[in-house]
């Protein structure tokens, strides 16, 4: 499958434009091993070592619009992987300030070298479990590594308003944070690496 292709098959399933357009910005060629750049726009999950992955961009593509993005936010991205989607989160937030937490060493160095142009994202080595507490709140969270509950010390660190998307087991759980109850809303039928917990 070539981009355009990739691009095509987001605009079918009536994804936001600037979503689309995002995709359209970032290579995710860049963030995969050699061995997988020629199928790097197939719509599928890729391995990037050291038993990770880069989510399908279909997946990806949901997560984003859940999140809801606008510029000017706070945002972390917890388990970031090989940076492709902190480059996303960059292109949809470019004057607001992105975090990416990964907890293993290498992935967590390439990907600050393949980012290292974009001034508003930082990422940390570390365990991302609880959070980011120093740069906390945060207006939006990405999670993207499967919780086996849903995780309530992020919860903690969003903003009154702030959305916390995150893989819990086999769904994706939605929750806007409120004053009084959160509203939670619950997508089956994902598959993601775990989260590992401390």
């Amino acid at each position: 499958m070539k981009k355009e292709e990739l691009i095509k098959s987001l605009k079918n399933k009536k994804f936001p434009e600037k979503i689309i357009q995002a995709f359209k910005e970032v290579d995710r060629s860049k963030f995969i091993p050699k061995e997988e750049k020629l199928i790097a726009y197939e719509d599928i999950a890729l391995g990037i070592g050291y038993g990770q992955t880069i989510s399908q961009p279909y997946t990806i593509a949901f997560m984003l619009t859940l999140l809801e993005v606008k510029d000017k936010q706070n945002i972390l991205e917890i388990g970031s992987g090989s940076g492709y989607v902190l480059e996303l989160l960059s292109k949809l937030n470019p004057h607001g300030r992105i975090f990416g937490i990964e907890r293993i060493k290498r992935l967590a160095e390439s990907s600050k070298e393949k980012l290292s142009n974009y001034k508003n994202i930082k990422v940390i080595y570390d365990n991302g479990s609880k959070g980011l507490k120093s740069e906390a709140p945060f207006d939006r969270i990405l999670v993207s590594a499967a919780a086996s509950e849903i995780p309530v010390k992020l919860i903690e660190q969003l903003v009154v308003g702030g959305i916390l998307v995150a893989p819990v087991k086999d769904s994706i759980v939605v929750i806007k944070k409120n004053r009084k109850k959160n509203q939670i809303k619950e997508f089956h039928g994902f598959r993601f690496v775990p989260l590992i917990e401390e």
